[in-house]
């Protein structure tokens, strides 16, 4: 299969996901600012959720431009990737129906952390294929972003067994971290020319 195929089957699921968790935020019956109260949960929790899914698209459009061929393997982790983030609209709809219970939160720390652990042995896998000189194996370099990330899923998952604020704090502590735009892949591809 071509590199190609990969991050256009990828585009295509991600656009689904999107596509699922917009359909589940629904119309609320009045037409006033305070019929909207009841639905701050749901559509805090579709935020957070769009911009991971957002984060992840950026993040494997970009280490896709790294890889020069795909294997078997790279083609089963990337759709073990996108088994867990096919799971977020699940998990986001649940959280925030229930309002964050702490159930809900703990289920979506599960999924985050299983994406984040997919994402790290897709990107593992590339770099096998590709050499430990490869373009992504020098731009991901120590690779702070993606050691911290796990550490906070795992304080979010844990920490919604007595407070779901820091669970909360640790999620979107995460997206933040990610939505900062991440400029080595583009220098490494830049330097590779």
């Amino acid at each position: 299969m071509t590199k190609g195929r990969l991050e256009a089957f990828t585009d295509g699921v991600l656009a689904i996901i999107i596509t699922i968790m917009v359909l589940e935020l629904k119309v609320p019956h009045g037409g006033s600012f305070e019929d909207l109260k009841s639905l701050l949960p749901i559509f805090l929790s579709y935020v957070l959720s769009f911009i991971y899914i957002a984060i992840y698209w950026n993040n494997h459009h970009h280490m896709m431009q790294t890889a020069k061929h795909v294997t078997g393997s790279i083609l089963w982790a990337n759709m073990h990737l996108l088994f867990w983030l096919s799971l977020v609209p699940f998990v986001t709809s649940w959280m925030g129906e229930n309002h964050f219970t702490s159930a809900s939160v703990f289920l979506y720390g599960i999924v985050l952390l299983g994406a984040a652990i997919s994402y790290v042995l897709l990107q593992f896998l590339i770099i096998k294929s590709h050499g430990k000189e490869s373009v992504l194996a020098k731009a991901l370099g120590n690779d702070f972003k993606g050691k911290i990330s796990p550490i906070l899923y795992v304080i979010g998952i844990v920490a919604s067994f007595f407070n779901v604020w820091i669970s909360g704090i640790a999620f979107i502590g995460v997206a933040i971290i990610w939505l900062i735009p991440d400029r080595r892949i583009e220098k490494a591809l830049k330097n590779e020319n």
